[in-house]
């Protein structure tokens, strides 16, 4: 088999490629979709956490296509975390607070509702290790009519923007401090 040179080009070529292929082999690949009844899940991600959080987020998009509402009533992730709660955040004289929705987030029929940084999302509190980038970490949803679902959310970077969403920080837009409402 002849080898072919082609000088300083080739090189400078095969660092590109190695460098493409190292960025594409460390971004994990995007866990499946899933569906439970009429509710359709896509797009489940976590964020990774520093060493000594003892807290993370995860994010995902539910669709309901059925005909009745359904209610994403609690979430275990008892692997991660000591618990797994639903949160929503809203900004309230430019202090972002956050709150656990204890009666669980309804889904309208034909809703689409995305959890993502700076809006609805997981909390996984207490955690058990921290969330690391390229890891996937596992929760159980509970729907009042679909039923019990494991999702799977591959860990992305800190600071990650949603898959396919432009990059951005936590708060997404949002400026001044959070609270946490303990209700």
């Amino acid at each position: 088999m002849p080898i072919i040179t082609l000088g300083k080009t080739c090189c400078g070529v095969a660092a590109t490629l190695t460098l493409a292929l190292i960025q594409f082999s460390a971004t994990p690949a995007l866990a499946a979709e899933y569906d439970i009844g009429s509710i359709h899940i896509s797009q489940p991600w976590a964020r990774a956490t520093p060493k000594g959080a003892s807290s993370g987020a995860a994010y995902l998009t539910i669709t309901n296509n059925g005909t009745t509402p359904d209610r994403l009533s609690f979430c275990v992730a008892s692997d991660t975390s000591r618990q797994c709660q639903i949160h929503s955040m809203s900004m309230e004289n430019d202090v972002m607070k956050m709150r656990p929705m204890k009666d669980g987030l309804e889904i309208k029929p034909g809703e689409t509702v995305t959890f993502k940084p700076g809006g609805f999302h997981m909390m996984f509190v207490d955690l058990k290790h921290p969330l690391e980038t390229g890891l996937i970490e596992t929760a159980t949803l509970q729907f009042e009519k679909a039923g019990t679902l494991k999702v799977e959310f591959p860990v992305l970077a800190m600071g990650a923007a949603a898959p396919g969403a432009p990059a951005g920080g936590m708060m997404e837009g949002h400026s001044g401090m959070m609270q946490m409402d303990k209700h």
